[in-house]
């Protein structure tokens, strides 16, 4: 049985990762403002951090990438192709046609759908306070994206978003189900490795626009570092370490309550691109950013601890008595 971590440093690592996510947004968007398409980017992203993990799994001791059965196979094929892949790809749909803020607004209504899934198929009783959280959080993230503002919806973008959605809550879900019998770094080097693989029969390697990664990226207020140096940045710092702190954090906290502290993404990704990319933020969306913070807090002071020999549920610290 894998070791879990206490609930602090479960929180420590969601909230880590999220910030990383979100500045890795704004280093994907200036690799993109230098051409680089974002289906590239993302296959270079899976392939890259593959890579990384696997070669981290053999050297601290390959017998971790052992396999219990074929039916642990097929559920990390599933969690690297729906809840990694797809994630990404259905994402760059969605901001392709909708604003960047609405996209992350409906995608981030994954940890609502697991607390559903939780509660009308697991049948298992959701925290009152918890509810609450949720609609603070969704509130917060419609007041960052500044719906209602003359914004003309596309049809396609709207699918894909929600797609999105449904896949990332199939990951914090399906992950929380691996993370019961195997470690973060094995199940984080798999489920990339599938993405990987996924990406690669997709578009070939060989096919892959190489020449292009030693033209100058310009960056606001530094100096100009070449496209593969933001790469290397988004391989390691954008998707190995974030999604690795992420499936600890889902092992300490269980899946409801790391989709919610996920939420402060958004929000912190707003703040970079506006550090970063002089996108400045309105007092609405600092509003905004305020309420998802205190939806997440009220999440945090939801929590109820059950005794240590209780079994592992899909919500484990906002499951009442």
């Amino acid at each position: 049985m894998p070791h879990r971590l206490p609930a602090p440093l479960g929180v420590l690592a969601v909230v880590v990762g999220s910030l990383l996510f979100a500045v890795n947004g704004t280093v994907a968007k200036l690799a993109m403002q230098a051409g680089l398409s974002p289906t590239r980017l993302v296959e270079i992203r899976c392939v890259g951090s593959a890579v990384v993990l696997v070669a981290a799994v053999l050297v601290v001791g390959a017998r971790r990438l052992r396999l219990r059965d074929r039916r642990e196979l097929v559920s990390l094929a599933v969690l690297g192709v729906v809840g990694v892949a797809l994630v990404q790809w259905l994402y760059l749909t969605a901001i392709s046609r909708l604003p960047v803020g609405i996209a992350l607004l409906i995608e981030y209504t994954a940890p609502l759908l697991v607390a559903l899934w939780a509660r009308f198929v697991l049948k298992e009783a959701v925290h009152r306070r918890v509810w609450w959280a949720l609609v603070a959080c969704l509130g917060g993230l419609a007041l960052v994206a500044q719906v209602g503002e003359g914004v003309v919806l596309d049809a396609l973008g709207l699918l894909a978003a929600a797609g999105a959605a449904v896949s990332l809550a199939a990951y914090y879900l399906l992950g929380d189900k691996l993370l019961t019998t195997r470690g973060p770094l094995s199940t984080h080097a798999w489920t990339m490795a599938f993405a990987a693989l996924f990406w690669v029969v997709l578009q070939p390697v060989w096919t892959y626009p190489y020449g292009m990664l030693d033209d100058g990226v310009d960056v606001p207020g530094t100096v100009t570092p070449p496209l593969w140096l933001l790469v290397v940045w988004i391989v390691v710092l954008g998707t190995v370490v974030p999604y690795l702190l992420f499936l600890v954090g889902i092992r300490s906290l269980g899946p409801a309550r790391a989709g919610l502290l996920g939420m402060v993404e958004p929000v912190a990704a707003s703040a970079s691109a506006w550090v970063f990319l002089g996108e400045a933020m309105t007092a609405v969306q600092l509003v905004g950013g305020a309420v998802v913070l205190g939806g997440v807090v009220l999440a945090e002071t939801a929590r109820q601890r059950r005794p240590a020999d209780a079994p592992a549920g899909v919500l484990p610290d906002t499951v009442a008595p």
